[in-house]
């Protein structure tokens, strides 16, 4: 089992979600508003630290629990329909899960996702 987190833009979260529902047993995903910023920042730039702090850059918090096969097609999907071709498209990590429970049932491992 793995966790796949992805920050894309926000005007991408419709696209992006479009497409995942295409992928046979893709069981959800959860959906967070979050800010934050990365090393974009120029060496020409006039702001100071603090002053590049204020204006952290939304984006969209994807996180989705899947089996390790569905990976590499949601992945896939997220890079395609999230690319916009302009600095700060987002970021996608994957880690592995050690063990799920489905509390409304006790199902427990792969199931419960």
């Amino acid at each position: 089992m793995k966790n796949i987190i992805a920050y894309i833009k926000p005007h991408k979260l419709s696209k992006v979600t479009l497409a995942l529902h295409n992928i046979k047993g893709f069981s959800g995903m959860s959906v967070s508003d979050v800010r934050g910023f990365g090393q974009a920042k120029t060496n020409s730039s006039t702001h100071s630290i603090d002053d590049e702090l204020i204006d952290f850059i939304p984006h969209v918090k994807l996180e989705i629990f899947c089996q390790d096969e569905l990976v590499e097609p949601i992945v896939s999907i997220i890079r395609e329909s999230a690319h916009t071709g302009l600095h700060g498209d987002g970021k996608i990590y994957i880690m592995k899960v050690h063990q799920a429970y489905r509390i409304s049932t006790g199902e427990s491992g792969e199931i419960a996702i």
